[in-house]
């Protein structure tokens, strides 16, 4: 079996092309969900933050300045990302319990 055979039954055995698409659609829907937090989601939370801009919010202790803002940010997308592939999971996978494997 020569080389080039061998790279292709590869790519079929692993399903290297499927696992290439979910790859690119997991890019496209994380950009998705940081514009639904970045633009629809701070803007509501943001006249509850003193100064009332998430970017810039911080919080300083002496010489320490964390940006706090933009990590709230980061966690709102992570939680929403985590929750659509619990989603997932559960209903496209049609799993009774999401468990462990």
């Amino acid at each position: 079996m020569g080389l080039i055979a061998e790279f292709k039954e590869f790519l079929r055995e692993y399903k290297v092309m499927g696992l290439a698409v979910a790859f690119i659609m997991a890019i496209a829907g994380t950009a998705l969900v940081k514009s639904l937090v970045d633009n629809i989601v701070m803007p509501l939370i943001t006249p509850m933050i003193p100064g009332g801009g998430w970017q810039t919010a911080t919080w300083a202790i002496g010489p320490f300045v964390f940006g706090w803002g933009a990590f709230l940010a980061a966690l709102i997308n992570f939680v929403i990302i985590a929750f659509v592939i619990f989603l997932i999971a559960k209903f496209a996978l049609r799993e009774e319990k999401v468990t462990k494997k």
